[in-house]
């Protein structure tokens, strides 16, 4: 059985700047997949996957202009891509509306799974950060239990 377990954390000025940075990151590669799976729809009615965004993906972070997309951890960018894969499929099954561009005043968000942070002895490490997120535990979490994804962190 899942259960979500939320959280208050208190990150360091240099974690802040690594959050946003990831956040940033993930809002960017989120909206450029939208707008080449939306251009490749109207201009030739061609339906791109999860597949084809993931390497476009690769060659984003190839350019010399998108090099600060190396700067964060890949994970919560290729979440991102499957967020809009799942967003596309609600779509094309009546289940939902076309997908929307993410705005920046929202906050952002950023989805680590398994491979992007390491959980030991009740602490946490994020991808590319160097000291563990400063936790603030409300409540401690189940025997046994150990996270398997850190989702939607905000920062306002």
């Amino acid at each position: 059985m899942e259960q979500a377990f939320r959280y208050r954390f208190y990150p360091s000025a240099e974690q802040e700047i690594l959050l946003r940075k990831t956040m940033g990151c993930a809002r960017l590669v989120y909206n450029r997949a939208l707008a080449a799976r939306t251009e490749a729809w109207y201009e030739r009615q061609e339906r791109i996957d999860y597949l084809k965004t993931s390497s476009l993906l690769t060659q984003w972070k190839q350019l010399e202009e998108l090099q600060f997309l190396n700067e964060v951890s890949s994970v919560p960018l290729q979440q991102g891509l499957r967020h809009l894969q799942k967003a596309f499929a609600n779509f094309w099954a009546g289940r939902a509306k076309y997908p929307k561009f993410k705005k920046k005043h929202h906050g952002g968000s950023a989805e680590f799974t398994k491979a992007a942070f390491r959980w030991k002895d009740g602490q946490v490490w994020l991808a590319k950060c160097v000291e563990a997120l400063p936790i603030r535990w409300s409540r401690e979490l189940p025997d046994g239990c150990e996270p398997s994804t850190i989702q939607h962190l905000r920062l306002l």
